[in-house]
């Protein structure tokens, strides 16, 4: 049933993030940068939070006229900096819960990446307590309002001496410093969501902590056209001596809020403990059934460091040597951290397929997926192509490529196309096995390994060690970039390939050898 839905959530979150592909192209597309855009959010929030401060009276008598006052009479700058406080926080909690669905829908909580999972829970709730204690900050009747309730909530727990509740039945039972704790909680909660951000990027080796420059600079544009279009204002001033008939309410911040006037606090504090324990267990909901993490073997490792590097989980280190080899490092890996994605596989140099060893043993690779069983594989696949064009399409198991597989043939399937070194690519070309190769990975918004669309691009451009060479013909290298749903365009940028390779002269050893010497035909065949 887990499997169903989070298969189900990925083919929608694909299916909405191409429309915005059309719109916004990749690098503006907020769907493949929702983490990024949660730091910056945050960083808006924590600015816009201090400058506002600068003006507001935290005295209970005096909280809701300064609030007011910036409204209203310092609306050019105090006002809408209010606005922009309140929407950036209100869109930090919708980037947050998408973000969250989104990684559960990828499969991006179990196994290694428990972590980032796990320690993004408490992040839910620290952004909710700092939001109400927020609201509390105003004193208007909403806050009265939440004031109220949540005392009456708090108190259902044996944790205080008497009911907080007390302190909001009367205008005089207001006690200075309980507002002033309450200025001091949302303070104070931001620098442990901070700390616990911080804490849930740890895992993650050169975590996007900013989105794009244009992205970003189109929320704020956003911002600033709400802030100015639907001011924040409050709800009057808060009076104890009446129960307010009426409020506005946050849906971000208070959406359990109605619910709590209507069900038993117990049920509620039940519902809240189950649900984070469950969101807890998820990663074990069930176990992963991972594949066994990389293995370094010493003999082929010369502490090149390519891979720590390359590497999107921070799972490989550069350590001292300790096999006494004339090198001075070596690599190790940590199995906790690791996927097996493979990317470390093809930014190994030794990692050649030209080698002529039977078996063919790597600085690096996966023991359920090796290099040479890769290279056995695309050469019989390449072998069972027919044609005058055939193509060979290394596919990601993740994108559509991984989903084409049976529809297509030449198929072979990676856990990410950047565990593919480049030398495969000019081994399959310069040997002949085909004319063209496809690369098809996952869609640009987003690799489900992080790096490896980035990583195979600047490779195939030369721009990235281990490089392809000069000599491998680009124009018999496509790469299609596509989501699980974008099955039907891959297959159609495939056979546009194919027409392209058509008008190119044959890749066959005996055709481009046969003219000036006859005697290689036979050569060729046998190799």
């Amino acid at each position: 049933m887990i499997g169903i839905t989070r298969r189900s959530l990925r083919r929608g979150f694909d299916r909405v993030e191409r429309g915005f592909d059309k719109v916004f192209g990749p690098e503006w597309n907020p769907f493949g940068q929702l983490g990024a855009l949660g730091w910056f959010l945050f960083w808006i929030v924590a600015v816009t939070g201090i400058y506002l401060f600068i003006f507001f009276d935290t005295g209970v008598e005096n909280a809701c006229a300064s609030v007011e006052w910036m409204t209203d009479d310092q609306w050019f700058h105090a006002g809408v900096t209010r606005s922009f406080h309140r929407y950036a926080s209100d869109l930090m909690v919708a980037v947050m819960l998408v973000h969250m669905v989104r990684e559960f829908a990828h499969d991006r909580y179990r196994g290694a990446r428990w972590l980032s999972w796990v320690t993004g829970i408490p992040l839910i709730w620290f952004v909710y307590i700092s939001g109400i204690t927020g609201y509390w900050l105003v004193w208007d009747v909403l806050a009265q309002y939440v004031a109220v309730v949540s005392t009456e909530l708090l108190d259902w727990l044996p944790i205080f001496g008497e009911p907080i509740a007390r302190n909001f039945l009367t205008p005089e039972s207001v006690s200075g410093r309980f507002f002033t704790l309450m200025a001091f909680l949302h303070i104070a909660i931001p620098l442990l969501l901070l700390l616990a951000m911080w804490i849930h990027i740890q895992r993650i080796s050169g975590a996007r902590v900013k989105p794009s420059r244009a992205l970003g600079g189109m929320v704020l544009g956003g911002l600033l056209v709400v802030s100015l279009a639907m001011p924040a204002t409050s709800q009057g001033p808060a009076n104890l001596a009446k129960i307010p008939a009426e409020v506005g309410i946050d849906w971000f911040f208070l959406p359990l809020y109605p619910l709590i006037d209507a069900i038993p606090a117990g049920f509620i504090w039940g519902g809240l403990a189950l649900l984070t324990i469950v969101l807890f267990a998820m990663p074990w909901l069930p176990k992963l059934n991972a594949p066994r993490p990389v293995e370094v073997s010493l003999e082929n490792c010369n502490g090149c460091a390519r891979c720590v590097e390359d590497c999107p989980y921070s799972a490989i280190d550069l350590v001292p040597r300790t096999d006494g080899a004339q090198a001075l490092y070596q690599v190790l890996v940590n199995p906790d951290h690791c996927v097996a994605c493979g990317i470390c596989v093809g930014s190994c140099p030794s990692s050649s397929l030209f080698r002529n060893q039977q078996d063919l043993v790597t600085g690096i690779d996966l023991p359920d997926f090796p290099l040479t069983v890769l290279r056995e594989r695309v050469i019989e696949t390449a072998a069972k192509l027919e044609g005058r064009a055939r193509i060979l399409t290394i596919a990601c198991e993740h994108a559509a490529g991984g989903q084409a597989a049976g529809r297509t043939e030449g198929t072979v399937v990676l856990p990410c196309v950047a565990m593919a070194p480049p030398s495969l690519i000019d081994f399959l070309l310069s040997r002949g096995h085909v004319e063209g190769v496809c690369i098809a990975g996952c869609a640009e918004r987003d690799c489900q390994h992080r790096l490896g669309v980035e990583w195979t691009k600047q490779r195939i451009a030369g721009e990235r060690d281990p490089y392809l060479r000069a000599r491998v013909p680009r124009e018999r290298v496509e790469m299609i970039w596509a989501g699980p749903t974008e099955v039907s365009r891959l297959l159609h940028e495939i056979e546009a390939f194919r027409g392209k390779l058509e008008r190119l002269p044959s890749n066959k050893p005996d055709v481009l050898r046969a003219a000036s010497d006859p005697a290689s035909v036979l050569k060729a065949s046998e190799s």
